[in-house]
């Protein structure tokens, strides 16, 4: 209750300071902050880039001093419609990506060495709340919006933690349309795209203003048959969004998003089988169903032309299921000859019921000429997963969660946080601003339930592990505006990554959970220069250095007859990220219907274990699915209202194990992953503001590669990526 208190203290505080300013109106302040101001949408809304640099501030939200990226959806000239995240982010340096699942419903990302596993090191936001499994415990995102849907994400390294909390990747945001630019009663969109191996997506929208009230809802659909064999899915999205306008001040807006996916999974491969025919698989019968709803309340109150507040309440009802024949793709999956059918497949099923709220406020004071900008807010959260396991499934083909008997494994884990921040932009001269930030956190984990039974059919009962913990974090930030349009910034951040509910799940009778387990910690460095010269140059070179401190592991101690779950060591990533992006018919002409844009983007990694446990062997090793070199650059050629775009995307070797193995394994579990070069081209054609046409060939050279190795689901082995596939789309706004 004490540290609940506390919570309770720091949010009063924070409002009396808003409440607290003066009702004068803005002094003149310097150019140099106006310019910074406007909001996000805007900037959307007005360039023809793809890729801008997120403002000072937006929203109830800091950003200065933080390495940052805003992209454009509208703008990518890219394939969308499967979700192709290296032409999405191809001007974010440094973003390594999984390609692993050809319908582009499992995005996984990550940057500066850490693992893209479905994106579980970003903090993963939709519209500024959380939609992974459990951001403490079990933070895979397993949802992702489609990004036909989405108007812009938002990207922040580093010190993000501070406002967002968890993970060390920092945030990623998707903020979804919701046609605040129709100013009519009535709107309708649509976009017809159809493609390679079956693909048909058809996204329609209808929107409108009138009065008080704005609304916008919208339907998504796709469906395919994938670039490999088994491969098959479908996807059926649905989104609404009312927002009441009381005044001009005070707006309250209800939003629901649902979502279903089912798709085919093909399975590994050995490194042989890929070399042979990377189409070809040999699971038939695996398959992955997932539901994901979430609600959210979000009211916004302009306190006065200082001081703004935000609050969110907000969901997330997922449900993850998955049926298969899940052993080494070296054992087949055959007709039992006793039998005459299949074996039985395993079935598992994840309920995840999350409920949470965050409540922001900024407002702006001076201290003597200087106007500064304070930002604060709490957050409590609570999560429940319900996880049934390896169930006896039946023998069939299709899609079916029967089990026969119970499920051996039947847990319950359950998640609970409060969380205060405070973060303050002191702008010490017209030029150089410091942001100092701090976050209190408090995290319980905790799991119960039945982990199996003995070969004499008793239960195994999990141990009844809680953890509950309380710490801080702290950064700062700083801008130089060297000119009104670059800026040299920096910041240093502390973040974390909580214990995972796979950490609290020890088999109690080969598995022992260290009772000082603790969260891994550590911080983020960024350095860095950005901006604009003139029109057509933009910028961004930094370096960065992140220590990842705590990572948990499973060792056995020396001499001992069981597995230690316990804090086996810490690895370091040092490197650089840089993005230029250049405009010649800008630079040397004034025509104004051409246009070229050069981009290039390129990260350095430099990632390696620094320290383990002495019962661990991994120091002085290079850190697993962290590939040294990830380039990506391209050119993009217009005339009036056509574009045509080809891009490059270039991504070094990695380890797939944390031993570091370079000789493929039988089963292709573990092994070296081969650098590869991948090629796009993409064209549009905007015949009016209310109708465009866009094709695209990905993978114009038709590469065989592979970006993952997966030692259980949805392997197990090599998962290849996709070969060459083209897309057409049609799209008209009435």
């Amino acid at each position: 209750m004490r540290k609940k208190g506390v919570i309770v203290v720091i949010a009063l505080s924070i409002f009396s300071v808003a409440k607290a300013q003066t009702k004068e109106k803005v002094q003149n302040a310097d150019t140099n902050h106006l310019k910074y101001l406007p909001d996000v949408t805007v900037v959307g809304r007005n360039s023809k880039s793809d890729y801008q640099q997120m403002p000072e501030i937006v929203g109830t939200n800091i950003y200065a001093g933080k390495k940052n990226a805003l992209i454009v959806l509208d703008n990518v000239q890219g394939n969308v419609v499967t979700n192709t995240m290296r032409q999405v982010l191809a001007k974010v340096p440094g973003i390594h990506i999984w390609e692993s699942d050809p319908s582009g419903i499992q995005i996984g990302i990550a940057a500066r060495g850490l693992s893209p596993n479905r994106s579980w090191e970003f903090n993963v936001r939709q519209n500024g709340y959380d939609i992974a499994a459990d951001p403490f415990g079990y933070p895979e995102a397993y949802y992702n919006p489609q990004l036909q849907a989405v108007q812009r994400i938002e990207i922040v390294r580093g010190q993000g933690s501070l406002q967002y909390g968890p993970q060390f990747g920092g945030l990623i945001n998707y903020i979804l349309r919701n046609g605040n630019e129709i100013n009519k009663p009535f709107e309708f969109e649509t976009q017809q795209t159809v493609g390679s191996n079956g693909l048909f997506n058809s996204y329609n929208a209808i929107g409108g203003k009138k009065g008080k009230v704005h609304y916008y809802t919208f339907f998504d659909h796709r469906n395919g048959n994938g670039w490999r064999e088994n491969s098959q899915y479908y996807t059926n999205a649905g989104y609404g969004t009312v927002t009441y306008n009381f005044s001009s001040k005070f707006s309250l807006t209800a939003e629901i998003m649902r979502s279903h996916i089912r798709s085919q999974q093909p399975g590994g491969l050995t490194d042989a089988q890929i070399k042979q025919d990377a189409q070809q698989s040999f699971r038939s019968r695996n398959w992955f169903d997932i539901t994901w709803t979430t609600p959210a309340l979000i009211a916004n109150y302009q306190i006065n032309e200082k001081t703004r507040w935000n609050t969110k309440l907000f969901g997330t009802v997922g449900d993850r299921n998955s049926v298969g024949f899940l052993q080494s793709i070296t054992t087949r999956d055959s007709i039992n000859a006793t039998t005459l059918n299949y074996n039985n497949r395993v079935v598992n099923l994840d309920q995840y019921r999350n409920y949470g709220l965050e409540s922001r406020i900024i407002t702006d004071y001076a201290i003597g000429k200087m106007k500064n900008t304070f930002s604060g807010g709490i957050r409590l959260y609570t999560g429940t997963t319900t996880r049934q396991a390896d169930g006896k499934g039946t023998t069939g083909t299709g899609y079916d969660v029967t089990v026969s008997g119970n499920y051996p494994r039947d847990i319950e884990f359950n998640s609970k946080n409060a969380a205060a921040f405070a973060e303050n932009i002191f702008r010490v001269t017209d030029k150089l601003l410091i942001i100092p930030g701090i976050r209190y956190e408090w995290l319980e984990g905790s799991s119960s339930g039945r982990n199996g039974y003995t070969s004499g059919g008793a239960e195994i009962i999990l141990q009844n592990i809680t953890r509950s913990r309380s710490f801080v974090l702290a950064g700062v930030g700083a801008e130089f505006h060297v000119t009104k349009a670059t800026e040299v910034y920096a910041n240093i951040s502390q973040a974390y990554r909580p214990i995972q509910f796979a950490n609290l799940q020890a088999p109690p009778t080969t598995d022992v959970v260290d009772p000082d387990l603790k969260d891994a910690k550590g911080y983020n460095i960024d350095l860095g220069y950005r901006g604009k010269l003139k029109s057509f140059i933009q910028f961004d070179v930094s370096g960065f250095y992140l220590q990842y401190n705590n990572r948990v592991g499973t060792i056995t101690p020396t001499g001992a007859t069981y597995r230690l779950i316990t804090n086996v060591g810490a690895s370091t990533s040092k490197g650089f990220e840089g993005y230029v992006e250049f405009n010649p018919i800008r630079a040397f002409t004034k025509s104004k219907h051409t246009d070229v844009i050069i981009f290039g983007s390129y990260g350095y990694t430099d990632a390696k274990y620094s320290g383990d446990h002495k019962d661990a062997n991994t120091k002085g090793k290079k850190v697993e699915n962290a590939p040294a070199h990830i380039f990506r650059g391209g050119i993009t050629g217009g005339y009036k209202g056509f574009l045509l775009t080809a891009q490059i995307s270039s991504v070094g070797e990695t380890f797939s194990d944390a031993n570091n193995t370079v000789a493929a394994s039988a089963n292709g579990n573990t092994g070296l992953i081969p650098s590869y070069t991948v090629t796009d081209l993409t064209a549009t054609y905007k015949f009016s503001k209310g109708l465009n046409l866009k094709a695209g060939i990905n993978n114009l050279f038709d590469e065989r590669y592979f970006t993952r190795r997966a030692g259980g689901y949805p392997g197990p082995g090599a998962l290849p990526a996709d070969g060459r596939t083209f897309f057409i789309s049609v799209g008209a706004k009435l």
